[in-house]
């Protein structure tokens, strides 16, 4: 069943009298359950997709429909509530916040939902376990490593259990051993039922998913099914 279907979007950018095509007319269907992974050169047009997807980068034209939902026919308010509700977001520079423990930074999605403060703990409790940190709840980002902060990020994106988990480059700040720690970690969520979408310039990580999608120029430039 396919979850989002992405129909010839093209999204141009205007410098002074230059457009820069940054996709040329991008049709990709992802089914629900399946883990993707979209590689290309500098350029090609991968995290534009990435965010076009998450509902963060308006196509110049085409449609993205997500769970059945038009997502660029939605107001920016609702928009703004179906990422909250369906989209979880892992940035390769974690994007955590210095001051707030590791449990407080997974918390911040929930800041929105109508839950107890203690609900919202228990969430982010649960998410931290599920990405092997529930011993470093109460560390701050600078007494983790890459590897925990990048594992404390995944929690964060995780605590809402969205439909879909969106990754860019989640592993191109980390080492070999740690990228490949992080990359099974994604694996098991995904085993467990969790869709995910990665943009990565890294061929060892397209080892982990269902399916690698090749972008050139800002078009599709072919499939590899991997399992």
């Amino acid at each position: 069943m396919a979850l989002i279907e992405i129909n010839n979007v093209k999204k141009q950018y205007y410098s002074g009298d230059d457009v820069v095509e940054a996709l040329r007319g991008v049709d990709i269907t992802i089914e629900v359950g399946e883990f993707i992974t979209i590689m290309g050169q500098s350029g090609s047009g991968k995290s534009t997709l990435l965010s076009v997807l998450g509902g963060m980068n308006h196509p110049t034209t085409g449609e993205v429909e997500m769970a059945g939902v038009k997502l660029y026919q939605l107001p920016g308010e609702k928009l703004a509530d179906f990422r909250a509700q369906n989209l979880g977001f892992v940035f390769q520079s974690f994007h955590l916040i210095q001051y707030l423990t590791a449990i407080e930074n997974v918390m911040l999605p929930l800041a929105i939902v109508k839950m107890s403060t203690l609900a919202k703990r228990t969430a982010a409790r649960t998410a931290l376990e599920r990405v092997g940190l529930g011993a470093k709840l109460d560390r701050l980002p600078n007494q983790l490593s890459g590897g925990e902060q990048e594992r404390v990020a995944i929690a964060r994106a995780i605590v809402n259990n969205p439909h879909i988990l969106l990754a860019d480059e989640p592993t191109g700040n980390l080492d070999s051993k740690t990228s490949e720690e992080v990359m099974a970690l994604f694996r098991e969520l995904n085993d467990a039922g969790q869709t995910v979408v990665m943009v990565t310039h890294n061929p060892e990580n397209g080892a982990y998913a269902d399916r690698t999608i090749h972008l050139k120029d800002g078009m599709v430039n072919g499939h590899i099914k991997l399992s």
